[in-house]
């Protein structure tokens, strides 16, 4: 039986089509396009939303840099979804495919940053003198930065594996997958320990509160979200460790569980933490670095929540004393008396103020007559 072209023999050149199933399958244009469109619509929005708050908070001179972090995120989420809908028109290029699922493994990372460093703020608010420390700075710092060094890993194993057949090199290249997506899950699930361990230890300091609303409500929404991210992250990994051919995936490999554990749960993430208004939550003034420095802040200022009139309104105990003061030195002053050379206004007709002695009354006028002005100008009383 003579063999069929494309179902034996080597393909023709690289890149080459993955052997074992992937997550997702290879995209069809129902059901694949319509869905993503809808997500893409929804990141969109999300997009939108945390550039707004991140520009207006700017321009209130309020540096709060997560709102732009996850305006990346979405960012790369829209061009993942582009490139999965270019892919499900274009079933057989091969160089979409490739784009499409480095875009999606590397886009999850922002959020994993932007858990870890909403811990270690929690952590120095329970327990500054070791938040703040050196070492403890410093391990986060590594962190991070190993995030970003397992990022290139990841995407120099996955183009390479496109474009090799060579069994050894493509096992290789999947141990350095698998190390480095439990790597990353274990990342994701990282802030939950550090928050909980922080709250519980028992310290000899007063929690360092930053940012508006109540410290648990904080904690609940970091727990929430590095709950969500630890089960997208273990799905993932889980799916990598137990592979199937590619003619025979299993249910996990379905578009359902594709979509679900990796944009559903994002886009949960993202309108949480807007809805939750993280940026008022989180924030910790501009240039603070050490013990102390997170005590006394708040977000809102006096003209920002009450407008001006509010601020105007408010006066301070001393000068209400003052204004008291000048109203008794007033009512203590009046016109100086008549005076012995017979002009009835004395001191009146030139101006001039005389201080009253206490307890004596001004001069009267109430039975005093004006008359009309002379010829030289003077008003005579009558």
């Amino acid at each position: 039986m003579s063999s069929q072209p494309g179902q034996s023999g080597p393909p023709p050149g690289p890149p080459y089509l993955p052997q074992v199933a992937q997550l997702g399958g290879i995209p069809s244009i129902i059901p694949d396009v319509p869905i993503s469109v809808l997500l893409l619509a929804l990141f969109i929005g999300g997009a939108v939303t945390h550039m707004t708050v991140f520009q207006v908070n700017r321009r209130r001179e309020r540096k709060f840099v997560f709102s732009a972090l996850l305006f990346g995120f979405c960012m790369a989420r829209i061009t993942a979804l582009t490139m999965r809908i270019v892919w499900a028109t274009h079933q057989t290029n091969i160089n979409v495919a490739i784009a499409a699922n480095v875009f999606t493994a590397a886009g999850v990372l922002l959020l994993f940053v932007v858990n870890l460093l909403f811990a270690q703020r929690i952590v120095r608010a329970y327990h500054p003198s070791f938040g703040w420390h050196r070492t403890v700075s410093w391990v986060f710092r590594g962190v991070v930065a190993s995030i970003v060094a397992l990022l290139i890993m990841l995407v120099i194993t996955s183009v390479h594996s496109f474009f090799t057949l060579d069994p050894g090199a493509r096992q290789k290249e999947r141990n350095v997958q698998l190390f480095a997506g439990t790597y990353l899950a274990t990342l994701a699930f990282l802030p939950t320990p550090i928050v909980i361990t922080a709250a519980l230890l028992p310290r000899d300091n007063q929690v360092e509160k930053f940012g508006t609303g109540r410290l648990r409500t904080k904690l609940a929404l970091l727990l929430t979200t590095s709950f969500l991210l630890s089960l997208g992250a273990g799905f993932r990994i889980g799916v990598n460790f137990a592979p199937r051919s590619l003619h025979n995936p299993a249910w996990y490999h379905s578009k359902a569980c594709y979509y679900c554990f990796n944009f559903v749960i994002e886009l949960i993430v993202v309108y949480l933490y807007a809805g939750a208004r993280f940026d008022k939550r989180f924030h910790v003034p501009n240039g603070a670095d050490g013990p102390g420095k997170y005590r006394g802040v708040t977000v809102n200022t006096e003209n920002e929540t009450y407008g001006n009139a509010g601020a105007q309104n408010q006066q301070t105990p001393a000068s209400g004393e003052a204004a008291s003061g000048e109203r008794t030195s007033s009512a203590t002053t009046a016109v100086e008396g008549q005076q012995n050379s017979g002009n009835p206004m004395g001191a009146v007709g030139s101006g001039r103020l005389a201080e009253i002695p206490k307890g004596s009354e001004p001069p009267s006028t109430h039975n005093q007559i004006l008359a009309p002005t002379n010829k030289d100008g003077v008003k005579t009383v009558v």
